[in-house]
């Protein structure tokens, strides 16, 4: 099954990338709530992206991770199956990237535990998420405080070398970067490759409706897939000053910046002239936008419906990735393995 990189003049007006032989690697935990167009200009367009500009692009959805929040066996099935959806629906190709469930290679726990033997606790104790649930007197248990080494455990099993995230995700990043160059100086190995974030500035934060950060937490986003009455209340109800219509407009609010995730430069020149000059109602910009993203999305909208109705055939790109994967992961446990003085893998 192949689909095309969806396109629009935003997309095109980005300069292509040079073919590197690197891997790149990302994931995304099946939380059961809709793609929005954070999570697509932020992440997932670099995905399909990155597809072509490398050897090899790795996918996987974090089903594992999934279980410190979601304690619901159906649920997280039903969660897994619609983020390969919107992976594949966006333009993500299994001939060309290697898409596949985190759950179904096992290995990554094994990894996860010989990390965990070599990472002090004071570097778990810094990490962004567990000083917020701590701040927040939540309960934390075992699986939230491991959270960096496992995810640690999924990006250098495969030796990736870059992996997209956005800027508030960088420690992550580091931190596999430390338990990494840890277990090399403690066992005297190369076994594992030390990751670069791959952060794609210009689109790396998407403003939400209410002017801050675009995030499911903030019930400010807009949704990719979602109904067309919804979409259309999500873009009309964008919060903007009182400035009325014939005077000048302050380019830099939400509303504009969203809208110039839909536009050429050039376009972006010319509306910002107009709302610079005078005279442009909010309410024009938001119908333009609305129009725009509508046009935008349909391709992908109607693959996604498509897909849905062959849920077999999902299935079997996610199996045919973790083939692909394990091929990659394997020699990297061995490595571990050996350096530890473990037995070999068998199997």
């Amino acid at each position: 099954m192949s689909s095309q990189t969806q396109s629009s003049p935003a997309h095109d007006a980005k300069p292509a990338l040079p073919k590197r032989a690197q891997i790149v690697l990302s994931g995304t935990k099946p939380t059961g709530e809709n793609l929005h167009l954070g999570n697509y200009f932020g992440a997932l367009r670099q995905f399909v992206d990155l597809q072509d500009q490398h050897d090899t692009a790795l996918y996987f959805i974090a089903d594992y991770h999934s279980m410190t929040s979601l304690r619901n066996g159906a649920e997280r099935r039903r969660n897994t199956l619609n983020v390969a959806l919107d992976y594949l629906a966006a333009g993500l190709d299994p001939e060309r990237a290697i898409l596949f469930r985190q759950s179904d290679l096992p290995e990554v726990t094994e990894l996860t535990w010989i990390l965990t033997s070599v990472t002090p606790m004071g570097m778990l104790e810094r990490a962004h998420a567990y000083k917020a649930a701590q701040d927040k007197g939540e309960d934390v248990d075992h699986g939230l405080f491991t959270y960096p080494v496992l995810m640690a455990a999924d990006i250098l099993l495969y030796g990736s070398h870059l992996v997209p995230v956005g800027r508030d995700q960088k420690q992550h990043i580091e931190m596999a970067r430390d338990m990494a160059h840890r277990f090399n100086r403690l066992y005297e190995c190369e076994a594992l490759t030390l990751p670069e974030p791959y952060i794609l500035e210009e689109t790396a934060t998407v403003p939400g409706t209410d002017g801050r950060k675009m995030s499911k937490s903030y019930g400010n986003t807009i949704a990719m897939f979602a109904a067309k009455n919804a979409v259309k209340k999500a873009v009309m109800g964008i919060v903007t000053d009182s400035t009325p219509v014939e005077a000048p407009k302050d380019v830099q609010q939400a509303v504009f910046e969203i809208w110039s995730l839909f536009a050429t430069p050039e376009e972006r020149e010319a509306m910002f002239a107009r709302a610079r000059a005078g005279g442009l109602g909010y309410g024009d910009v938001k119908k333009d936008l609305l129009a725009r993203l509508m046009d935008y999305f349909e391709p992908m909208r109607a693959r996604r419906a498509a897909l849905e109705a062959r849920p077999q055939e999902i299935e079997a790109v996610l199996r045919a990735g973790v083939v692909r994967a394990r091929q990659l992961a394997m020699p990297v446990l061995e490595a571990c393995r050996e350096a530890a003085g473990l037995g070999p893998v068998r199997g």
